[in-house]
């Protein structure tokens, strides 16, 4: 084996959490190598020409969580990040032309004066509970049972910040923790599209509708940001590819190297400890250190291979929830769409299509029958309002993030892909009237093409649902929270690890410090 192929620490994909972790690990003098398997570095979060002179972002388009700590500590201003528009207003779309408009704890429009005062009192208790949930993201979760000291003192500043809440809210947070955010909708609001914006924001991305278990837990997680300080929802300037490139770039600037095309073909081990990893060219490369920012799944089940692990272990690993549901629609438009009841300004705003919280679990109902949704909550960004290097001049890109869309459609992707492509613009087209004759090309990627354009397993966008059963200390399965795994040398950084999904960089941060206190052996 060549000095060439020998690092301190491999790092499986080039996602943000694996360009995040190997950012910190080079910081330290590691030597350290990212293997991507596709031509560019970002994974999910990428930017990409979906026809010529039209660029979006590929899965992700909005920030709303990225951890102001990680941005600085690598500089990534520094870097090109920049962004093009923040603190985007929430405007939830009527079929009248009558909306409504939602900016951090304010709402205006066709909205009576006490769903006004209704939802500030709400967007401030649930921020309470979002400083709660937030001292738990930024570090590796305590452990349950053996934890050290540094466990034992996470759990009770855990429950420190509960009992700060007061009596009130801390009954509140116990009662509604675990629930569904359909309830908690009808005890407080009688505005049908603030239940559905509401509703929207507690499920995007996950396999349940506003009447699931654990979608107050959602609603709270898509919102934790806002006690970051991060000024989201936020575009990059240059699309979310531009975030993972301003990561890479930090990344290489203290040493570490990032290698493209190049797909590991498995994770080597010997007597239960990695001593490298095989690429699908047959290469190998040997460490004593393989951080996968592959979910747990395809890490486990495909680079590993469950024959080297314990029978109990596999099964837990190969229960994991993670249910495909949602698609990305991309539009190239010959000019600016408009929108009824919207000015040119608003439309430059994070749209949403989900009248109601109702509308929102019909449209869930399908996907229990592997069904996409006849009528689909949908999420429309235009990013070339505020950026105009992703479209021509005088051109528009329309990007839209829609559910329900279940990986394991009925009657395969192949058969449905432009059926349920047409809906959505048909349906988008009766709230933007002559949005088809301004479509210069669209692209719809299903679920099944992110799995088989990222590798994520069933498409799933968080790595694994999040749910209190998968969450914390419990994620991505009991015994395994803290980054390390029961293969020696093996450690977990993506999604699939605390604290989940969204573009926040925790689960990159977390994992290097963990390896880092560890040190290389």
């Amino acid at each position: 084996m060549t000095e060439n192929n020998h690092f301190d620490v491999v790092i499986v994909g080039a996602g943000h959490n694996g360009l995040v972790t190997a950012a910190y690990m080079a910081k330290t003098g590691m030597k350290v190598l990212v293997l991507e398997s596709t031509a560019n570095v970002g994974g999910a979060s990428s930017t990409e020409e979906f026809h010529e002179g039209f660029r979006v972002s590929t899965c992700a388009h909005l920030l709303y969580s990225l951890h102001p700590a990680i941005v600085s500590d690598l500089q990534l201003h520094n870097h090109g990040l920049t962004y093009a528009a923040t603190n985007l207003s929430t405007v939830a779309l009527g079929n009248d032309g009558l909306h409504i408009t939602i900016k951090g704890d304010s709402v205006s429009g066709d909205i009576s004066t006490e769903d006004v005062n209704n939802y500030q009192e709400f967007y401030a208790r649930m921020i309470r509970f979002c400083k709660v949930l937030a001292v738990t993201l930024e570090d590796r979760p305590p452990k349950l049972m053996k934890g050290n000291l540094k466990d034992k003192l996470s759990l009770l500043k855990l429950g420190w910040n509960v009992r700060k809440l007061g009596k009130e809210d801390m009954r509140e947070l116990l009662r509604i923790g675990a629930i569904n955010i359909y309830d908690v909708l009808e005890e407080n609001f009688d505005n049908q599209l603030l239940k559905g914006a509401l509703s929207l924001d507690a499920v995007l991305g996950s396999h349940t509708g506003p009447r699931s278990p654990n979608t107050v837990l959602g609603y709270l997680y898509r919102h934790v940001g806002e006690t970051f300080g991060f000024s989201g929802p936020a575009m990059p300037a240059g699309g979310l590819g531009a975030v993972t490139d301003a990561i890479a770039a930090s990344a290489k600037s203290s040493g570490a190297e990032v290698r493209t095309d190049c797909r590991v073909e498995q994770i080597l081990t010997e007597g239960a400890r990695v001593t490298g990893v095989r690429l699908v060219s047959g290469d190998e490369i040997s460490t004593s250190r393989v951080i996968s920012n592959a979910d747990p799944k395809t890490t486990f089940a495909d680079l590993v291979g469950y024959r080297h692990l314990d029978t109990e272990f596999s099964r837990r690993v190969s229960n994991i929830r993670m249910k495909g549901n949602t698609a990305k629609l991309h539009l190239a438009l010959d000019s600016l769409p408009s929108f009824t009841g919207l000015s040119e300004e608003d439309v430059g705003a994070r749209l949403l299509i989900a009248p109601g919280s109702d509308y929102v679990e019909l449209a869930f109902n399908h996907a229990k029958y592997r069904e996409y949704s006849r009528n689909p909550i949908v999420e429309i960004t235009i990013p070339s309002v505020h950026d105009s290097s992703l479209a021509p001049e005088g051109k528009h890109v329309l990007s839209a993030v829609v559910q329900y869309a279940p990986h394991n459609l009925k009657e395969g992707w192949s058969e449905g892909n432009d059926q349920f492509r047409n809906l959505v613009i048909n349906l988008i087209e009766g709230y933007a009237p002559g949005l088809k004759q301004l479509i210069i090309s669209s692209e719809l990627l299903t679920p099944a093409d992110l799995e088989a354009k990222f590798g994520t397993k069933a498409g799933h966008w968080h790595h694994g649902e999040l749910a209190l059963d998968q969450f914390l200390m419990l994620r991505p399965i009991p015994g395994m929270s803290q980054y390390s795994t029961p293969i020696d040398g093996l450690y977990l950084c993506s999604a699939g690890s605390h604290p989940g999904g969204n573009v926040t960089g925790l689960a990159g941060h977390n994992c290097a410090k963990t390896v880092i206190k560890e040190g290389i052996k």
